[in-house]
């Protein structure tokens, strides 16, 4: 019997004895070093480097609790749900995720392709670098794992069978939570607001009562519109770049939902990164350029692989009737605009925040980074039915800006 026939949460010198065990390449290596490298709120991650000849791998593991809180009871489970979508959406959108190589049911852990010539997106972008296939690789991504897993594509028992396999109630629990529901009301007291902005939030987005109830909407969207199977956490800090590679990470949010939750998350997000670049002083005008066109081709690009794919897959007879596509499109761009506001909200009003905002260090800035932010998130979650292209979020945010700076 092996040490690892039963669970436990491994430490380094536990993941060095285990990948020796089960990773073929590694049971003879005079020398493996293990490090510690999970930075998210859920997992442990670990990086193993065999020293003799260079060769990496990444080992995550699921606790049971998250690593934000021990508020967070979790089921394991989520380790197989992204073990088994990262191999799906590695058909679907060939060469835009890591390679898995082994998921371990006992141990609840799953090892993968290491990425450590890839920088994190949030960290590239903090350090205002720019990825001219960025947004080409993103509207691939999302397009090629959405659309075709809908059932316009799917034989509609298979897309059933599916929505089945990826149930998971305890990480759909935490974004109804975070994202739905604690930024518009602290309910459950664990809201962190930034004291200089603390009453103007507490009026203008826990006062707002129109904002709240289209804040219900969207929630009771998200809990029954088993659209696509979305990745679920697809932000920056979720996806990897270099030079010439895109790919995308930690799907164990991933279950049956609206498209545009995954679309509204990368628009939110590179807006953060345009906030920090704004509110910190930045004058790389290139790079302002690159991320503007950025935020706006995402959405452009998207849209237009999406009705190319469509007409080349859809299988569903009914919706191949004229204008339905269309229709159907403009569901998923005003999903795209709400879920966007969400987003933007619950990353300054809620729990977990992101270091686009936190590192702005001029009180003053921040305050105002937060205002652009929350003012933009409003008009996308109020007026979502009027986002139609790219150019139109983009113009909402500097118009926001522009009223806010005066």
């Amino acid at each position: 019997m092996t040490s690892f026939d039963s669970y436990f949460l491994m430490n380094p010198d536990d993941v060095k004895m285990y990948v020796r065990e089960k990773i073929a390449g590694f049971e003879n290596t005079g020398k493996l070093s293990c490090k510690e490298i999970g930075d998210g709120n859920l997992n442990y991650v670990f990086r193993v480097v065999d020293e003799e000849t260079g060769s990496s791998i990444i080992v995550k593991q699921a606790g049971e609790t998250a690593r934000i809180s021990d508020d967070f009871k979790l089921s394991t489970n989520r380790i197989r749900i992204e073990s088994n979508i990262l191999k799906l959406q590695g058909e679907l959108a060939r060469g835009l995720v890591p390679k898995v190589s082994l998921y371990d049911e006992r141990m609840n852990c799953c090892v993968m392709e290491d990425l450590s010539d890839h920088t994190i997106l949030r960290t590239a972008l903090l350090e205002q670098r720019v990825f001219p296939n960025l947004a080409e690789d993103l509207s691939t991504f999302m397009v090629n794992t959405l659309l075709l897993t809908t059932d316009v594509v799917l034989e509609h028992k298979k897309k059933k069978e599916l929505v089945k396999d990826y149930i998971n109630p305890e990480l759909c629990e935490i974004s109804e939570d975070l994202v739905y529901t604690e930024p518009f009301n602290n309910c459950n007291n664990r809201n962190e607001l930034f004291p200089a902005n603390k009453e103007w939030i507490e009026k203008t987005i826990y006062g707002d009562d129109r904002l709240r109830l289209e804040a219900a909407k969207l929630k009771f969207a998200f809990i029954t519109n088993a659209q696509a199977l979305v990745h679920g956490d697809l932000h920056t800090g979720s996806i990897f770049v270099k030079e010439d590679s895109t790919k995308v990470i930690d799907p164990e949010f991933a279950f049956y939902g609206p498209i545009g939750y995954d679309v509204g998350n990368v628009v939110a997000n590179l807006i953060f990164a345009w906030a920090n670049f704004t509110f910190t002083g930045g004058s790389n005008l290139d790079y302002r350029n690159w991320l503007e066109s950025t935020i706006a081709k995402t959405v452009d690009l998207f849209t237009e692989k999406f009705l190319a794919s469509w007409q080349e897959n859809v299988t569903d007879i009914m919706a191949k009737e004229k204008g339905f596509a269309q229709w159907y499109l403009d569901g998923v761009l005003a999903d795209t605009a709400g879920i966007a506001g969400l987003e933007l909200t619950r990353r300054i009003v809620g729990l977990a925040k992101v270091k686009d905002i936190t590192s702005i260090s001029d009180e003053k800035s921040r305050v105002q980074a937060e205002r652009v932010c929350l003012e933009t998130a409003k008009a996308f979650i109020l007026e979502r039915k009027s986002y139609k292209n790219g150019q139109d979020f983009l113009d909402t945010l500097k118009k926001v800006y522009n009223r806010l700076k005066e």
